[in-house]
Order: structure tokens, then C-alpha cells, then sequence
């Protein structure tokens, strides 16, 4: 992980997206490719959306209509393809997948995405969903999914530990602090020698969401990073505790290898991640997730679906965006991927609190979901400069973790790198 590549580029594609912006405008996005004849979407996407089966029902339920899928290989592909498609003013695909974590820098270029509010949704999705994509009463983005955090865990390798292997036990274990989740792993990587976490940085975006404000102050002013407390205490804290981390960069193949190999025994796992997780761990039994999450509750990730104005199909796309979120196709992407719903009535449904995932030992993931969804109690606020903040102080932990270098001295480039961002 190269913090001059990764910064460079956010740099790049925020500054080109402001100069193109008076281009983009927001135009109707020229005529619609369908009328009188076929009309074909696509919808980009990235990680596990659990959209694949959807597109080929809404084509049976919509002749003439045709998706083409552009499926991004990582989270970071897809918002550097958003970015350079807003900035070029054309390119983009006629539905857009948003990470909750870009939705700040976009809001500043709401004019260049369709309103999608229509009477038919209001009141669809979780409150703090809809506001978090509504700008000047604009609603620029249909939720899609959100990750209420729970723990996955190896019971296999709990049990060479001595550990409790039940998940209620489990639960009751680790319950409390991040103080408990580590003791507990240092018991377990001296009894067993296998690193108890998958990585320093995965576990770090889990505890930074549960900040009010990570980086940014309510009024979206930047934290410098050297007088960011909050911050550098959950720095130092992984820090202390990085002998028992794998070392693993997620997402990376290293990562995915060690599913197949003992790697780790624990994760942080939002619904979203028992997709990756059970793909990457095909044939390994022993996982299950226990209904629990250090600190209390924590939201990781979660999406929205948008339509670029630059399209030549938008109200073919908002028909699409509005189908795929309403509470049918939530539910069958819940089940298809463990996407869970951020759509209220999908949420109330006995498909999702009844749902067991076969793989985790048949762990009542729709119970432990939505019971860690009424734990969370932070919505933590992502500014415009929340990714590039972000993006400077992952690096410093991915130098110590993965690459090992001294952690005070990666905080040392942390900051020189925050500085070189320039912020007010």
C-alpha cells in the first residue's frame, strides 16, 4: 500500500472533477436509448452487491431491457472509475454502486446526479440512510445495504485454545472493551501460535467507525492529524497489540490465502463480508459468528445506488435503481450475499430475522444482524476529506503491520503526509 499512488490519485481525481463540473451540469442526460427500441443499462458495482440473479429477472420482467454488469475488482477501482468518469463528464455507467464512505466529496458535486426522491419511496429505508445521500433536499442515492458489525470466528481453532466455542459463550467472552477482544487473543496466539486477527488495518476501520468524528468537525473542518487524539489512541492501541494480527492487507492475495491455511482465527464481520469470507474459505469448516462487537456497536460500510445525469437511459436507470432497493430484491441480495437491508419493511421481514447462513454453522445471522444493528449508536460523520484522512493513516498502519517497520516511525510519516495534503 503506496500512500503517494493512493493520495495522488484522490488528489488528482477531486481536482479534474472540479474543473469538469461546470461541463457535466445537470442535464437530463440526453435522450432515452430505449424509446422505440432496446435499451441497454449498465450498473457498476464492486465487492458482493448480490445483483447477478436480479438483473437477469428484471430483464424477464422488462423485455427489451439489457444490463451489462461492470463489476469493479475492489472498492478503491470503483470510486477511482466514479471519479474519473465525473471528471471526464462521460463514461460512467447508468447506475452507479456508492460506498457510504465517498458520499461527503460526491455531495459537493450533487448536480451532476439525478433527484431520485419520488413519493413512491419515502419512508423506504432507515432514517439516518436517506439523509446521509440528500443534499438541499436532493436525494442523490437509493440505499442499498449497511454493516451492523458482528464477529466472525475459527470455533475449530477456539477449541485448540481452550476457548468456549459456542457462540453465545463466545458473545459472552468477548463482550465489553477492544481491551477484552485483545487479551482474549493473546491468550489464544499463546496457546495456539496462530495470529488471532486477519489484519491491524481491517480492525482499525472498525474501531474508527465508531468515532462521532473521526477526522472532521461537525461544520466538515479537518482534525489536524498531530492534535487528533481520538485517532492516535486507536493507532497506539492497535500498535500494542500487533503481535497478534496476521499482518494481512484485505483484499490482497496473501489474505485470501490464509482462509485456506489456519491464517487467522478472527475477523470483524459486517453481513456484506460473509460473502468474501465463505467464498475465500470454501471447504474450511470451522467459522461461525457470534453476536457480539468490541466497544458495544459499530457500522462498517454499507451502499447506495445513484444515476449519473451524464446518461443517455436515466429514467430507465431510476426504474432499475428503484427496483433492485425496494424490499423483494433487498431480501433475495440479503440472501444471495448477506447484503443486509437498509429498507425498513425488508428489515421487519421473517426471510431476513429468520435467516441462518449454513456456512457459519447455521448461525442465525438474520437474528445476530439485526441485533447488532440495534447496538449501534454512532453514525460516524465522513466529511469531504474523510477518504484522503483516511487513506494517510491506513498506510501508516499497513507499514507496520504488513511491511514492519516501527510503528512511531510510520506515525512520523503520517504526518508528514498529512501536511502534504494541504488542508485548511
Amino acid at each position: 500500500m503506496k500512500i503517494s499512488r493512493r493520495t495522488a490519485l484522490a488528489a488528482s481525481a477531486a481536482t479534474a472533477t472540479a474543473v469538469a463540473i461546470a461541463g457535466c451540469g445537470s442535464s437530463s442526460g440526453g435522450g432515452e436509448g430505449g424509446a422505440g427500441g432496446d435499451v441497454e443499462l449498465t450498473v457498476a458495482t464492486f465487492n458482493e452487491f448480490g445483483y447477478e440473479d436480479l438483473f437477469a429477472k428484471y430483464e424477464q420482467e422488462n423485455p427489451g431491457v439489457k444490463i451489462t454488469h461492470k463489476k469493479a475488482a475492489t472498492a478503491d477501482d470503483a470510486r477511482a472509475n466514479l471519479m474519473t468518469g465525473l471528471a471526464a463528464g462521460s463514461g460512467l455507467a447508468d447506475v452507479e454502486g456508492v460506498e457510504v464512505g465517498w458520499w461527503a466529496e460526491l455531495l459537493q458535486y450533487a448536480d451532476v446526479f439525478e433527484d431520485l426522491a419520488d413519493p413512491a419511496v419515502e419512508g423506504r429505508w432507515l432514517d439516518w440512510k436517506t439523509q446521509a445521500a440528500t443534499v438541499d433536499g436532493k436525494l442523490i442515492g437509493y440505499g442499498t445495504d449497511i454493516g451492523p458489525e458482528a464477529l466472525a470466528y475459527r470455533a475449530d481453532l477456539f477449541a485448540k485454545a481452550g476457548l468456549p466455542t459456542d457462540r453465545t459463550e463466545v458473545a459472552e467472552l468477548l463482550t465489553g472493551d477492544w481491551d477484552a477482544y485483545f487479551e482474549a487473543g493473546r491468550q489464544f496466539v499463546a496457546a495456539t501460535g496462530i495470529p488471532w486477527f486477519d489484519g491491524a488495518g481491517g480492525t482499525y476501520n472498525g474501531m474508527v467507525q465508531q468515532l462521532t468524528h473521526p477526522y472532521e468537525t461537525a461544520d466538515g473542518a479537518p482534525v489536524p492529524l498531530a492534535e487528533n487524539a481520538d485517532v492516535k489512541a486507536i493507532y497506539d492501541h492497535l500498535a500494542e497489540y500487533k503481535d497478534i494480527s496476521a499482518g494481512l492487507t484485505q483484499w490482497s492475495e496473501d489474505w485470501t490465502a490464509a482462509f485456506q491455511n489456519d491464517g487467522f482465527a478472527t475477523m470483524l464481520c459486517p453481513p456484506w463480508m460473509m460473502g468474501p469470507l465463505a467464498g475465500n474459505a470454501d471447504g474450511v469448516e470451522g467459522w461461525d459468528i457470534a453476536d457480539v462487537f468490541p466497544g458495544g456497536g459499530g457500522n462498517w460500510g454499507g451502499s447506495y445506488l445513484a444515476v449519473p445525469a451524464q446518461g443517455e437511459n436515466v429514467e430507465e436507470a431510476k426504474k432499475l435503481a428503484a427496483w433492485l432497493t425496494a424490499p423483494e430484491q433487498q431480501i433475495a441480495a440479503f440472501q444471495a450475499v448477506g447484503a443486509f437491508p437498509s429498507q425498513v419493511e425488508a428489515l421487519e421481514a421473517e426471510e431476513v430475522t429468520g435467516q441462518v447462513n449454513p456456512f457459519f454453522n447455521d448461525a442465525p445471522v438474520g437474528e445476530i444482524y439485526s441485533e447488532r444493528a440495534t447496538a449501534i449508536d454512532v453514525q460516524p460523520f465522513q466529511g469531504p476529506n474523510f477518504f484522503v484522512i483516511n487513506t494517510v493513516v491506513a498506510d501508516a498502519i499497513a507499514r507496520w503491520d504488513v511491511d514492519g517497520t516501527d510503528p512511531a516511525a510510520s506515525w512520523e510519516q503520517a504526518l508528514t503526509a498529512y501536511d502534504e495534503l494541504g488542508l485548511a
